[in-house]
């Protein structure tokens, strides 16, 4: 049942995009409510995405070096340098571009493990990489911002709700979603518990995708030109992450379940995650989160070509992309 959740959980967005939509559109005086709202359901829905991720074991992550290797090095080097070339697609919007270095500069660490199992990758080494993956991206995404955007980095930080918005609700549900699991070790009450828990993360996403686009809906109308743009960034980003996992897959000599895993490692991106930090920003950077949001939905349906793009033609069985790990 959870897996048949999980293969369908794009339509779920995408209903839940819509119906927001249509609500907000209709009565655009309950954006204030929704607002509310948001950032508990927010909250919560961090809170249950990291307790799947196995925050208390970072060390099984390392006993693969080679791929390990590989994955930091396509997320943190070579694709950081794709998108800086990207860029310059973009128009001259400081809010659209940190924007899109939001949400294309940082690996996710949830729904990359569910399409990795479902594009025949490895669950066992996603699961192992994801903590790995959320510690480094949060502690170099304020270096990659400062590189590309420059003093308007230091502006934000010290000008906005970046900084609370920062603890309030990524470490604080991170140093929550690690003492539950501390206690899942211990006791197996707890431990059915983040089973459970692992039930809400689509939902509860959905959730958050109704009551952003509620509330948003003004503001995508508005700067629904723009879109154009930043879609073709966000569709040329997935082509050239599948071509890096293809190569750097080969370079590494990984196995084709490994080089499907960097794969879409390296094509799905952190964006609720990074979701909070942009809602904490002035009003003038709104447009941030219109496109964090529009990342989000580009990449649930180039997953879904993934699904079948990646094993069946990319890496297949039979693929080059062979060798010990």
């Amino acid at each position: 049942m959870r897996d048949k959740l999980e293969r369908n959980q794009v339509w779920v967005y995408l209903i839940a995009l819509l119906t927001g939509m249509a609500i907000g559109w209709v009565a655009p005086e309950q954006t204030g409510v929704w607002e509310i709202w948001l950032w508990p359901v927010l909250g919560l829905l961090l809170y249950t995405t990291f307790t799947q991720v196995p925050l208390i074991h970072l060390t099984a992550a390392f006993c693969d070096r080679r791929f390990m290797i590989a994955l930091l090095l396509g997320n943190f080097v070579l694709m950081p340098l794709a998108v800086g070339t990207l860029l310059l697609l973009l128009p001259d919007d400081p809010a659209v571009r940190l924007g899109v270095l939001l949400v294309l500069l940082v690996p996710c660490t949830d729904w990359f493990i569910s399409f990795t199992h479902l594009g025949r990758g490895d669950g066992a080494r996603a699961i192992a990489a994801a903590p790995v993956l959320l510690i480094v991206q949060l502690a170099l995404l304020p270096v990659y911002l400062w590189v590309f955007m420059g003093e308007v980095t230091l502006e934000l930080t010290l000008g906005s709700h970046l900084l609370p918005a920062f603890f309030g609700l990524i470490v604080t549900p991170l140093v929550l979603a690690g003492l539950t699991e501390r206690l899942a070790e211990k006791h197996p009450s707890a431990q059915a518990l983040v089973g459970r828990l692992g039930w809400l993360p689509i939902p509860l996403l959905g959730l958050v995708l109704l009551l952003i686009a509620g509330s948003q809906v003004g503001l995508v109308i508005d700067n629904g030109t723009l879109l154009w743009s930043v879609l073709v960034v966000f569709v040329l980003y997935l082509a050239v992450a599948a071509i890096t996992g293809k190569y750097l897959g080969r370079i590494f000599r990984l196995t084709p379940h490994a080089g499907r895993t960097l794969t879409f490692s390296l094509g799905t991106r952190n964006s609720f995650v990074m979701l909070p930090l942009a809602l904490s920003l002035p009003d003038a950077w709104g447009v941030a989160v219109v496109v964090i949001v529009f990342q989000s939905l580009v990449e649930l349906f180039g997953m879904l070509a993934f699904l079948r793009w990646v094993p069946g033609f990319l890496i297949k069985d039979d693929s080059s992309v062979r060798g010990d790990t």
